[in-house]
């Protein structure tokens, strides 16, 4: 039995290549994948070569134990359902079907202990990383009864954030997005208005007490911390790579005290560790997740043979794309 899997191979240059399958290892499983979820922002960021070589791909996730030198495979939203178990697994897992952080390939190997167990649906469950992502940095802001609330970027985490501030009740929800289609999921999603960044100055008058820097792109964060009011906190959610950031740090910050602080998926911050652990806050997102439609988001899927043509949609039109998924035809 043959798969194919997904090579990031140098600058914009991805392959999908054929590779034998074989059987689980006595304690593994063989999970044969429907979906995979692809991530405009990170994978982007290896696409187009603006992530160090040398860095760990990440060093929380079993199958992304490597580090960004080409070629490699990555990606960490896969679907699917378990067709084999070793000798020493629980036949129960046979025809299960699980989420695993892990790369683009038809078919994988994998300790049971890194699946996730779940009924939703391929296309929901795909999205449960971006949306663990999206709940980390809500409780890291910790948005207060009244606030007002800027979001910069309406992509799949952007978009997932606005949706789960908009649960709170807030003072006022902005976001700012160039794309007006984004702007118009956003707005769909809960968002008291959408705007384009140059719009922000009219549609905030006051500053914001919460600013959500999500975009990727390094000169938004110089706009969120202008958009956040005296003493107000920005959140940075943004991984920019190898991307310079300039700042503007002069006497209008300097008497600010407006506070940045970084927010990221992989690890619970220290502040919540004594009350929370990835369980719990995975409880949290599929719980969501099972009340929620996601399916708008969902605005591509390609056939895995087609994984070129989705990258190069993402890279030169941005605008047409929110979430990408790749097919997987049963073997």
């Amino acid at each position: 039995m043959t798969g194919r899997a997904v090579y990031f191979t140098g600058p914009r240059s991805v392959e999908v290549r054929t590779e034998p399958v074989s059987d689980p290892e006595p304690n593994e499983v063989l999970v044969l994948t429907e979906r995979s979820g692809v991530s405009p922002g990170t994978e982007m960021l290896v696409y187009r070569d603006e992530v160090s070589s040398e860095l760990a791909t990440d060093e929380t996730i079993q199958a992304l134990d490597g580090t960004f030198s080409y070629p490699l495979q990555y990606g960490y939203a896969a679907v699917g359902r378990v067709r084999a178990v070793g000798d020493a697994v629980d036949e129960a897992w046979l025809d299960r079907r699980v989420f695993a952080f892990n790369p683009h390939e038809s078919h994988f190997r994998a300790d049971p202990e890194a699946l996730i167990p779940t009924t939703l649906t391929p296309e929901q469950a795909l999205f449960i990383p971006n949306v663990e992502t999206a709940v980390n940095f809500v409780m890291d802001a910790r948005p207060r009864i009244g606030a007002r609330v800027v979001v910069f970027g309406q992509g799949p985490v952007g978009l997932l954030t606005t949706a789960l501030l908009a649960e709170f009740p807030l003072g006022e929800l902005i976001t700012v997005d160039y794309h007006g289609s984004r702007r118009a999921l956003s707005e769909s999603l809960g968002a008291d208005r959408s705007v384009a960044p140059d719009e922000l100055d009219a549609a905030l008058g006051a500053g914001a007490d919460v600013t959500f820097e999500l975009s990727g792109n390094p000169e938004a964060l110089s706009e969120a911390i202008d958009a956040t009011g005296y003493a107000g906190e920005v959140v940075v959610g943004s991984w920019y790579g190898t991307k310079d950031v300039t700042l503007d740090l002069g006497e209008t910050y300097h008497r600010s005290h407006v506070r940045i602080r970084s927010s990221q998926v992989s690890r619970v911050d220290p502040d919540h560790a004594d009350r929370w652990d990835k369980d719990r806050r995975l409880d949290v997102v599929r719980s969501w997740l099972h009340d929620n439609d996601l399916s708008a988001l969902l605005t591509h899927e390609f056939d895995v043979e087609r994984a070129p043509d989705a990258y190069r949609l993402l890279d030169e039109r941005q605008n047409e794309a929110v979430q990408i998924a790749f097919r997987y035809g049963a073997d």
